[in-house]
């Protein structure tokens, strides 16, 4: 028990630069609260539902991280800060990362039945800071969602989704073997063809101005427009 305590730190600190110390992970918010989860979710599963419940709301009291009981956790979830809300039927991978204000919401059955509600969670994921990730979809392996992004619909394993609502940047094969990116929001590498397309939209442009230009000159009875007039006092 205590190899694989220190085998969950590590892997935090793995994760995340700012820590100086063990002792210190130990004090983070999104471990207390996967650690009250544990408690709460073997509660939960012996049908003890009200204490299930008084576990979750003291967890959510101390931590602000708010995890249904019935939700079912893999190894090394790393909550990096508070205000994220992981629904019942939502199951979570081993490895993964999760920043602050993330929502891994329900959608409401028609039929009144509750049923497989809220998303799936891969191995190795990495969801970003204010992500909405609604319904019994599933988040394929090592995928990556963007910081604000709001994900209704699968996503294929390695795939980076950015926007609202949210679309993949086709990461290259080079970025998606990359160990870990934070805030799952990569900077340059799959933006850059994205770049390129405006600057070369730019440079049309520039050109048609220039064209159009050209044919107004060439147009019968036009004349060049005066140099403007430069005022001021006269040099003696």
């Amino acid at each position: 028990m205590f190899e694989r305590l220190t085998g969950y730190l590590d892997s935090i600190r793995a994760r995340d630069p700012a820590p100086q110390s063990r002792w210190e992970i130990l004090l983070y918010p999104g471990v207390l609260a996967v650690g009250l989860h544990r408690v709460a979710h073997w509660l939960y599963e012996a049908k003890l539902y009200f204490l299930a419940r008084f576990v979750n709301h003291f967890s959510r009291f101390l931590t602000a991280i708010d995890i249904h009981p019935g939700a079912t956790i893999g190894r090394n979830l790393f909550i990096d800060h508070g205000f994220t809300v992981i629904g019942e039927t939502a199951e979570i991978g081993d490895n993964v990362t999760i920043y602050q204000c993330v929502t891994l919401g329900g959608t409401n059955p028609t039929n009144g039945v509750g049923g497989k509600r809220h998303p799936t969670l891969g191995d190795n994921t990495i969801i970003g800071s204010g992500a909405q990730i609604i319904g019994p979809i599933t988040i394929g392996t090592r995928a990556r969602v963007g910081a604000n992004a709001v994900v209704t619909d699968d996503v294929p394993e390695g795939a980076t989704m950015i926007g609202l609502k949210a679309r993949s940047t086709l990461v290259p094969a080079e970025e998606w073997i990359k160990e870990f990116i934070p805030y799952g929001t990569p900077c340059d590498e799959p933006c850059t063809p994205s770049r390129d397309c405006v600057e070369k939209l730019e440079g049309d442009l520039a050109a048609l101005r220039a064209e159009l230009a050209e044919l107004k000159a060439a147009l019968p009875g036009s004349r060049p427009r005066p140099a403007p007039r430069r005022t001021g006092a006269k040099r003696g």
